[in-house]
């Protein structure tokens, strides 16, 4: 299903330069955010291939070929952040304990992660990306949107200036990476999966009902394992399943994220490429090498996480920003649990009653914890370092 990314059409070519002069300006300057409704998108979803181990490669060209994994210590109870595709094929992935995945490869190798060395490669791609348009949304040190709808450069092919992207990436920061271009950012997303590593897929205009609807619906941007069972309890397996459900239908079962799913199944995205995106929270977490026993130790254990969390909320510049407090807890059976309340100031006495809440809802030893707050992203005031500790708990 690759295909190149249509040229304008006759009816657009003709009407470019009657809208530039409607709106006072050249609508085609990539400087300048076109208006979707004059314009058809053009959405790059540009993905780093296994990024931390990436980077560790092309600084040890000894460690290609071999099963690689960027986290933390198997004693520590440390976490896997990412590994290569020779790690993949025995089943290691993001996320999972180091110690497990040292079980399915024995001769896996584990690094600690060297973010400094990791922010500059993601600094080099993020100038790469800014040479064909602003408006450039980060998601993560390697992964972003780009929305090229007005770029020049490579006659404003979003397929042919993907490909440029790429290949500039692997000559100067000498890693690969995969796109995904389509025309909104749910599309792009998948795409930019779909022939990973070192591909890309277009989904063209005329491409995206077909396309959208053999999707399953675990691919749908928020569905996550739990409404996803749920949705196939109920008979949807794909997204065409899902688009035989009136609105009153999915609102029942999924309140109001059955609006979103109405939409994202059918393949409407109406959200822009942001170049500042808004804080949704502050938070920090620990995991104990030791399982703290009961309550009292994890209330010893509080005051540390919130000395944390105060530096880290300084840091943000958030402090004048807060609405909500939270505890995070998962037990030793993986279990996890969040105590939440609305809030304005840090209250010590707060988090202490969220973590007896979250507590008593198991009463089991607990191998994390974590505190944060809410932000209200309205007032909120963005600081360009802060992405590294925003996180949706």
């Amino acid at each position: 299903m690759r295909s190149a990314a249509p040229g304008c059409s006759s009816f657009l070519q003709q009407a470019l330069p009657r809208l530039g002069r409607i709106a006072g300006r050249n609508v085609l300057n990539p400087r300048v955010t076109p208006d979707p409704h004059l314009l058809e998108r053009k959405i790059i979803h540009c993905d780093c291939d296994c990024f931390y181990a990436a980077v560790e490669m092309r600084d040890d060209p000894t460690l290609v070929g071999k099963p690689l994994a960027v986290g933390g210590r198997a004693d520590q109870r440390g976490v896997v952040a990412t590994c290569n595709y020779e790690a993949r094929r025995f089943g290691i992935h993001s996320a999972m304990s180091t110690a497990q995945a040292i079980k399915r490869c024995p001769q896996l190798i584990v690094l600690p992660p060297a973010m400094d060395k990791y922010r500059i490669a993601s600094g080099q791609i993020l100038a790469i990306y800014r040479d064909y348009t602003d408006l450039v949304e980060p998601l993560s040190l390697d992964e972003a949107y780009l929305d090229v709808t007005g770029a020049l450069q490579c006659n404003g092919s979003a397929t042919l200036i993907a490909q440029e992207i790429r290949q500039r990436i692997k000559e100067s920061v000498g890693i690969t990476a995969s796109a995904g271009i389509a025309p909104n950012k749910f599309i792009a997303k998948i795409a930019s999966d779909w022939n990973k590593p070192d591909g890309q897929f277009v989904v063209r205009p005329q491409d995206v009902d077909a396309f959208v609807a053999a999707l399953p619906v675990d691919k749908l941007y928020g569905v996550g394992r739990v409404t996803a069972a749920k949705l196939r309890r109920l008979g949807a397996e794909t997204c065409g399943d899902l688009r035989a459900w009136s609105l009153l239908d999915l609102q029942q079962h999924f309140g109001k994220f059955g609006t979103r799913l109405q939409s994202l199944c059918r393949g409407i995205d109406l959200r822009e490429v942001s170049p500042s995106r808004e804080r949704k929270s502050v938070s920090v977490e620990e995991t104990y090498v030791t399982d703290l026993p009961d309550l009292p130790a994890c209330r010893q254990a509080l005051p540390e996480l919130l000395q944390r969390l105060q530096a880290r909320i300084a840091r943000a510049r958030a402090g004048d920003n807060i609405n909500k407090l939270f505890v995070k807890i998962r037990f030793d059976d993986f279990q996890r649990t969040t105590a939440e309340c609305s809030g304005t100031m840090l209250d010590e006495a707060v988090f202490y009653r969220l973590l007896e809440t979250g507590f008593q809802r198991r009463g089991r030893p607990v191998r994390l914890l974590g505190a944060g707050i809410g932000v209200d992203e309205a007032r909120a005031q963005q600081d360009p370092q802060s992405g590294l500790f925003d996180q949706q708990l």
